[in-house]
């Protein structure tokens, strides 16, 4: 195939940087762009926390600095992704702003879209929710250092956008996140 056949990518890659506590929707959020932008012809990936601790970062557990090393490394690939012209849906709690801050600040060195996207609802609405049950094995001792229980979260100060998924449909937060991802990926001929 020659470089002239290859078709184009008709957007800009970005990072859309999901980050709440567990429970918050982050996943559902994440699997319901990704699937919304592949339906429209963008290239796109999930970088999904649960799927990192399954395979990259299969030998941290979760002390500060272990979660601090899952989080460059799934940044890391989120930028190599992106440099393959995908836009990047990670999607991971990432307790800590300086991380969040890192992964930005990389984004931003090499001229790509990032978006802190919170995917925010309220401890007790996660806790009711608990689709995996880490709440209630939290509570009762099973997982020590269990972020939003006995490790901080740190919600960010200014997200590029907030999502209430308390307050809001499903659809509606996905809509606001589809805008989001149109206005960073619009590419210069106006072609989304």
């Amino acid at each position: 195939m020659s470089a002239s056949s290859i078709p184009r990518i008709p957007h800009r890659p970005a990072i859309i940087f999901l980050t709440g506590l567990s429970g918050a929707g982050k996943s559902t959020m994440a699997n319901g762009l990704a699937g919304d932008l592949k339906s429209r012809g963008l290239l796109t990936t999930v970088v999904d926390g649960d799927v990192l601790r399954t395979g990259l970062s299969s030998n941290l557990g979760f002390s500060e600095e272990d979660r601090r090393e899952n989080i460059r490394r799934a940044s890391e690939l989120a930028l190599h992704l992106a440099d393959l012209g995908a836009v990047v849906i990670v999607a991971l709690i990432s307790p800590f702003r300086a991380d969040r801050a890192a992964a930005a600040d990389r984004a931003k060195a090499k001229g790509i879209p990032f978006a802190e996207v919170f995917v925010n609802a309220p401890l007790a609405v996660c806790e009711k929710r608990d689709p995996k049950h880490l709440y209630k094995r939290a509570r009762a001792g099973q997982i020590p250092s269990f972020t939003g229980i006995d490790s901080p979260y740190e919600a960010p100060t200014q997200p590029t956008l907030e999502l209430r998924t308390d307050l809001e449909s499903i659809e509606t937060s996905l809509s606001r996140l589809i805008s989001l991802v149109f206005a960073l990926t619009e590419n210069s001929s106006g072609a989304a």
